[in-house]
Formats: structure tokens, sequence, C-alpha cells
């Protein structure tokens, strides 16, 4: 083993075994074949699904679909590797020459998965300038009124601004005071009149009647003054109990403006249950820094708009290169908690039983929909059909919420930040969220599946008959 001097001794062995894994991915032609499949999915990808020449159209292609399809490629590759790296050196025997050796069996798991690691890091690296170029290159080709809108909207790293929430715990509590203190309400249970309360002051704020308005004042405090002369766009999310799952436009007037600037007024129109976006302009926030957006339903039924996104200001806060690679960095510690979760599975079990573990739990992962039912409906068996609720609160109910619903936030806590809709889209991904994602998917996820790994590999009788 040839390891660099700058690496200090007592880390040596992990270097050596970190080469050691990516020789073997070299030796399995891994490196080739993968490298040819995604250079195939960035280049070839975009020729064969066409997009309609507009900047949303080219987008998808280019950022979603491409994006998405290497990582499911690279996650799905390096689940194998992990699982086989590991597993197969033990069936094989080679692992009990390696631990022959004067190194920590810590060691040996971790330089197994920082050899996965700058694998992924050469992969993405190499399909992430790829895509980069590409999409340059063929922007060029759009019509130059959707060229500037891929430079504004999509080609950019816009961050979001919104209204500050109310308190509805605060205002519903005196409230719901109130209330008791009548005499024909005394008898009321304070915890359902403190719910209805909280639900009418929410529904106030959401709903919008036909022929009515609803006022956003959105605080852009200090940053107000940044952003003097910078184009801003709104976004805009509405449901309505005419259009439930349909595409029929809706009707809405804009007056956006503030207190001694002139109010930008227009009309236009969307569909329900998407976000859509509308540019507004530059110089519309006020000189206390606040926006203040008023709209107008026009249409015959009322609307709602959600209050965590229904209505927010886009504005430019970086250049795309840097949100881009802040995006593919959240990608590789989605990889990385990968190779952790697939060594966890190799530590103990074969190669094939391994792989099955470790897409078991991928699947887990990737079904926080099923979470969420069988926490809202507070149980697994009898469910009524109507209701939708369990009939009664059993002991398996109780465990199954308490067990769904704790996976469900984990879950949520890795998964809830998807950096592909991100760039797609022009949002910015902060340098907080790459922080927060580098913390909570690799060092909290993944470092629960290394610590349990090395725990159960350096327990292992690696001699013992299979």
């Amino acid at each position: 083993w040839v390891v660099p001097d700058v690496v200090p001794r007592n880390l040596r062995g992990l270097a050596a075994v970190a080469q050691l894994t990516l020789k073997a991915a070299f030796r399995f032609r891994l490196v080739v074949v993968l490298l040819l499949l995604l250079i195939a999915v960035v280049i070839v990808l975009p020729m064969v699904i066409k997009h309609d020449g507009s900047a949303q159209g080219f987008t998808q292609i280019l950022i979603t679909y491409t994006l998405t399809s290497i990582t499911a490629l690279l996650g799905l590759v390096t689940l194998w590797l992990a699982c086989g790296t590991l597993a197969r050196d033990v069936e094989d025997a080679s692992m009990q020459l390696v631990c022959t050796k004067p190194i920590p069996r810590w060691q040996v798991w971790l330089g197994k998965w920082v050899g996965i690691a700058l694998l992924n890091v050469v992969f993405l690296g190499i399909t992430g300038t790829t895509l980069y170029v590409l999409l340059f290159w063929k922007a060029s080709g759009l019509p130059p009124r959707q060229q500037e809108i891929l430079r504004e909207e999509v080609l950019v790293a816009r961050a979001a601004a919104r209204e500050m929430p109310n308190d509805y715990e605060k205002q519903a509590e005196e409230l719901t005071q109130k209330r008791l203190r009548e005499d024909a309400a005394s008898q009321l249970d304070p915890k359902f009149v403190r719910e209805q309360f909280r639900e009418t002051l929410k529904a106030q704020d959401q709903v919008v009647p036909p022929g009515s308005y609803r006022v956003w004042q959105i605080p852009f405090g200090a940053q107000a003054a940044e952003l003097a002369d910078k184009p801003l766009q709104v976004r805009v999310k509405f449901y309505s109990p005419d259009a439930a799952g349909s595409s029929t436009p809706h009707q809405f007037g804009w007056e956006i403006g503030s207190e001694g600037r002139t109010p930008l007024r227009l009309q236009n129109s969307f569909a329900a249950e998407s976000a859509s976006t509308f540019p507004i302009g530059t110089n519309l926030i006020g000189a206390d820094g606040v926006l203040t957006i008023v709209g107008y339903n026009l249409n015959e039924r009322p609307v709602l708009f959600p209050l965590d996104d229904g209505l927010e200001v886009l504005y430019p806060q970086g250049g795309f290169g840097l949100n881009f690679i802040r995006g593919l960095s959240i990608i590789l510690f989605w990889l990385g908690l990968l190779a952790a979760i697939g060594l966890f599975a190799a530590s103990k079990l074969q190669f094939s039983v391994a792989a099955f573990v470790s897409l078991s739990i991928l699947l887990l992962g990737l079904s926080s929909g099923t979470l969420k039912q069988v926490v809202e409906q507070r149980g697994i068996v009898g469910i009524d059909s109507e209701t939708g609720q369990v009939v009664a609160e059993t002991a398996v109910n109780r465990a199954a919420v308490a067990v769904y619903g704790t996976a469900r936030n984990v879950i949520e806590l890795v998964t809830g930040y998807n950096p592909v809709d991100a760039l797609s889209t022009g949002r910015s991904i902060s340098w907080g969220r790459l922080g927060q994602a580098a913390v909570l998917v690799v060092g909290v996820a993944g470092g629960l599946f290394a610590a349990a790994g090395i725990w159960i590999f350096t327990r292992r009788e690696l001699a013992a008959p299979l």
C-alpha cells in the first residue's frame, strides 16, 4: 500500500483501505461502465426528450429529468458497491488478511466509506460539469425572450420573502377565554373551543371570497436597499373548489406597491393547485422595507391561499454557478448516507441479503406518504372506511403511531429539502441549508448507521463458517 506522507500515521490504514476500494471499483470495470452511463444520461436524454422551446420546458429536461436520473443511478450503484465491497471481501476471505494487519476495524469500515465517497465526488464532478456546460450551450438556441426568462428565473439563485406569520395560538387563547366567561358557554370543552377559533382565524387569512381581496405585507428590512433595480417575481399557489385537479384558469387582479411608490396594477390567470410565477419589475419596495401586495379574486367561487406557500416574493440572491455546486453537494451528502446504509447492512450479512436490506431501508425512506397516513389516521388496524380514522386506540395502534411517527420525522429531516427542485426553479440553496444538510444527512443519519455498522463489524467473527 502506497499512502502519501501527508496522511497522519494513525490514519494511514484508513487511507490504504480507501485506495483499495477505489482499485476494486476499477478492477470490476464499474468506473468505466458507470461513467459511460452517466455521460449518456447527460447528453442523450436531452436529445431524446424534446422540450417545447420555452424556458420552463428547457429547464424541465436539462435540470429536472437529467439531474434526477443521475442521482437515481448513482444512488443504486452506491448501494450496490457499498454492500459488495465489504460483504464480498468477507465471503472470499480477503478481509481476514486485511484484519491481520495492525489496522483497527473501524478504520477498515470508514476506509470503505471514504473510498466510495471519493468515487462519487469524481462522478458528480464530471457529470455536473458536463451538465453545466451543456445547459448554457443549449440555452443559446432558445428565443431571446425565453433566454431572458431563463436568466431571471432559472439561471440565478433566488431567495423567498414571505409575510410574518400570525400568532394564532395566542389569538385563539384570548378568544377562548372570552367565550368561556359567557354563561351559556361555561360548560364547553376549552380544547374544542380553542381549536375552533384557531381554525377560524386561519381560514380568515387563507380564504378569499369571490369579488373580495387579500392583503400581504412582505417585510424585507435592511435588505430592501440591496434590491434596488433588481427584478422581483411573485410566486402564488392556491386551491379552488371549482378546479380540483384540473387546469382551468382562474382570474386575479393585483395591486403591488408601497407608500411613496407608484403601484403596479395588472391582471393574470393561473391554474389551481400548482405554483405559478409572474414578474413585477423593480423598485416597488417602500422606504420602510415593506412590499404591499393586494390580490383580488375575480372568480365566482372562493379561492384558498395556503399560509405556508400561498404567496411569496422571489428576489435574486446570488449566481447560478455557486448555487449549482451547493446543490450537487447536497446530492453528494445523500450518496454518503446511502453508502453508510449499504456498509451497515454488509457489516453482518452476506452480499445478497445486505443488498435486500439496504433496498428495503431505501424504500422505507421513500414511503413517507404511507408513514404520514398511518400517523394521521392514528393507527393501522380497525380503520373506519368513512371517516378514515381508527375506531379504537389499541396498543397496536399506539405503537404503530409512535414508530411510524418517529420514522417519518427522521425521514423528513433528511429528505425534506430537494436540491433538484431548487435548481430547476432558480431557488437559492443557502450556505445555512448546505450546512444543515451536512449535519442531518451525513452527521446524524449517516453517523447513526456508521456507529451501528462499526459496532457490528468490530464484533463479528470473520473466521466463523458461513
